[in-house]
Formats: C-alpha cells, sequence, structure tokens
C-alpha cells in the first residue's frame, strides 16, 4: 500500500514539475494580467469586442508557459498553431483579405456626396506624421519610427502591412498597440473632442446630404484604383482589394461575392489575425522599454490625429460659416464605423436632434483611403 501511494506521490509531483505552473515567470503573469483585463474590456464593456477578444486571448495563450503555441519549426519538428497561422501576418496576406471584406462593407456614398470630407480625412493623418517626427527623436530608426506613427490611422491591417515591410521585428508591439487604440476609440476621442470644440459648434447640425448613382459608385472604385496604384505601387494590395470588394458591392452582380467577402471571409481573417497578432505579445517581446515607448508614441498618435480631424473641421465651421460640425472632424480616422459612431454620439448628447452618422461617415472613409496612402508615402521613403 505504501509503495502504491509512493507511486502516486511520485506521478503527481512529476506532473507537477514539468507544468506550466512551475516554469511560469513574473513577465509572463503580468501578461496574462493584462490579457484578462482586455478580455474583461472586450466582453463587458464591449470596446470593438471582434477585435480585442481574439487579440487578448491571443496573448493569454502566448504567455502561458510551455505550450509552444508560437514556437517555429525546429529540429524537425513541427511548430505551434499559431506560428503557422501568423505567416499570413508575415507573409502581408490577412491585411490585404481585410481590406477586401472592409471595401465590401463600405458605402463611398457620403464621400461623394460631400467630397470636401477627404479633406478631413487627410488632416487627420497630421498624427501620424507627428508620431514619426517624435520617434526619430527618441532614438527609433526612420523605418521603425514610420511604423509607429501609422497607429495614428487607426487602421490594423495598414499598420501590419506596413511595419512587416520596413520593421518586422517590431510587428508585435505595434498591432498590439494599434488595434487596441482603433478598440478604446470610444473612450480616447470624445475627452480630445470636446477639449477642442465650444458647445456651439458641436450642436450644429448639418443638411441632407445628396443622393449619388450608382454610376459614380461603380467609378469611384476603379478610378481611385488607378489613380494611387500608379502615384505609390507599394500600396496596390491595399488599395487593390479595398476598392475590389468595394465594386464587389456596388456593381450588384455578384452579390454572392459581396456577401462572402462581407462576412464569412472577414469574419474568419479576422480570428486568425487577432488571435495570431496577440499571439506576438509574449512577456520577452513585450515587457520592455521599447515597447512602452511604442505604445505611448501609438497613444500621441492617434491624439493627434483626432485633433487634426477636429481643427480641421473647426476651420470649416468658420469658412462656411456654422454649416459644418466639426465633431465629424474626428472621424477622419479609418476606425469604420466606430469614429463616426463617437462623433453621432458626442454630438447627440448637445442636441438630441443632431443626425452626424453619415455626414461622419464621409471623413471616416475617406481615413480608410487616406491611411493607406500615408503607409504609401512612408513605404516609398524609407522602404529598403
Amino acid at each position: 500500500m505504501q509503495q502504491f501511494i509512493d507511486m502516486l506521490f511520485k506521478a503527481f509531483k512529476d506532473i507537477f514539475m514539468t507544468s506550466g505552473f512551475v516554469h511560469m515567470t513574473f513577465g509572463e503573469f503580468i501578461m496574462i494580467i493584462i490579457s484578462l483585463g482586455l478580455i474583461y474590456l472586450a466582453i463587458v464593456k464591449q470596446f470593438e469586442p471582434l477585435l480585442l477578444l481574439p487579440i487578448a486571448f491571443g496573448m493569454l495563450l502566448a504567455n502561458l508557459p510551455i505550450t509552444g503555441i508560437m514556437n517555429p519549426p525546429k529540429d524537425g519538428h513541427m511548430g505551434g498553431l499559431l506560428w503557422y497561422l501568423y505567416q499570413g501576418v508575415e507573409k502581408e496576406i490577412y491585411p490585404p483579405l481585410i481590406f477586401l471584406g472592409v471595401g465590401a462593407m463600405t458605402d463611398f456614398g457620403p464621400l461623394l456626396a460631400n467630397p470636401s470630407s477627404i479633406l478631413l480625412g487627410a488632416a487627420a493623418q497630421f498624427g501620424v506624421f507627428f508620431a514619426f517626427l517624435c520617434a526619430l527623436l527618441l532614438g527609433f530608426t526612420p523605418q521603425e519610427a514610420a511604423s509607429i506613427g501609422i497607429i495614428g490611422g487607426a487602421d490594423g491591417p495598414t499598420a501590419i502591412y506596413l511595419t512587416s515591410k520596413l520593421a518586422p521585428h517590431r510587428l508585435g508591439a505595434i498591432a498590439v498597440a494599434a488595434y487596441s487604440y482603433m478598440a478604446l476609440v470610444p473612450l480616447i476621442q470624445p475627452p480630445i473632442m470636446k477639449i477642442l470644440t465650444t458647445k456651439e459648434e458641436r450642436m450644429v447640425k448639418m443638411g441632407q446630404l445628396r443622393k449619388v448613382s450608382k454610376a459614380e459608385k461603380i467609378i469611384f472604385p476603379i478610378v481611385v484604383t488607378i489613380i494611387v496604384s500608379l502615384l505609390l505601387p507599394s500600396v496596390a494590395p491595399l488599395i487593390g482589394t479595398l476598392m475590389l470588394g468595394n465594386l464587389f458591392r456596388e456593381s450588384g452582380v455578384v452579390n454572392r461575392l459581396s456577401d462572402t467577402a462581407q462576412n464569412a471571409m472577414i469574419n474568419i481573417i479576422t480570428i486568425f489575425l487577432g488571435t495570431t497578432v496577440g499571439a506576438t505579445a509574449s512577456a520577452e517581446n513585450f515587457l520592455n522599454f521599447e515597447t512602452i515607448s511604442i505604445t505611448l508614441l501609438g497613444l500621441v498618435a492617434f491624439a493627434f490625429s483626432t485633433a487634426g480631424g477636429v481643427l480641421l473641421g473647426k476651420l470649416m465651421y468658420k469658412v462656411t460659416k456654422g454649416k459644418v460640425n466639426p465633431l465629424i472632424g474626428s472621424a477622419g480616422v479609418s476606425a469604420v464605423p466606430m469614429a463616426a459612431r463617437v462623433s453621432q454620439v458626442v454630438g447627440q448628447k448637445e442636441n438630441p436632434s443632431n443626425f452626424l452618422l453619415m455626414h461622419a461617415m464621409g471623413p471616416n472613409v475617406a481615413g480608410v483611403i487616406g491611411t493607406a496612402i500615408a503607409a504609401g508615402v512612408l513605404l516609398t521613403l524609407f522602404g529598403r
């Protein structure tokens, strides 16, 4: 009997000594706590759960010791599951596919109805270049600084695409920061919007947008693809897939393709992208001074992008003698459609009869194009 008890004790001891509990580092413990906090925000606070939940769970998986879930193949042994899925990020496959789905879900009608919206989308790229300069001053290379700056566009796929080309060793930190700030748009933007605008400006009601013809909507993605791809060939994969998805939507002749791009395909890619991006945030990669600097600079980029859009909105308010509500400028970042919803919510709190959503969608979709163009400029200047 004693021998059986000794064998049982030894078996339990062996299991425990080979478990993750024994091998967990303090850094991994901290990262698990952070991931649980993000899961809380995604589920309880519903901060962009479609993005934040897979990112947070990927972060959790990557910091559970000795699972090998992100290990590359070595000495003839298979790599971890998430390592193989991560190749879609590293090989720049997922971002264009996400853009294909985004294009299929996007209505460029508000932008076509009010072309001046593109100015607000352009102004909201100010934070990209401001953070780029700040990163250079802090000692980052031009390639790293460009990758950090693009966080200000609030466009995760574009941030991943640019970083994978310019600074792949920073991909984990930049991707997590970009998607986290996209998810936290409802928290970050309203205080900036209120500081930079007066109550009178926030209460402005805007007139109804004109109706955009089907021909305009079909011609637009074709023209944008040609012009942007000729001007900045490096971003043709992003712009091309974005506009192809939009052409699926607007043509009216490929409803099955449009439906697949909008639903099944983008949902699958979002799971793979979010989980694997989160899995790059291991303790050894994430808990260091450079990552903290990237996270803070990303916040600076995003804040200044929001401010750039709002300030140009104030200028347009003055020029049009009160016909433009500056709040729609904050939607110039490319977090579609969340940034436009934030403009609507903040505006409606000041004036319950105010409906800014469709007006804000113009700068919002312009921001998607604007961020891709900003990435193309940075890639052209600093690509190796």
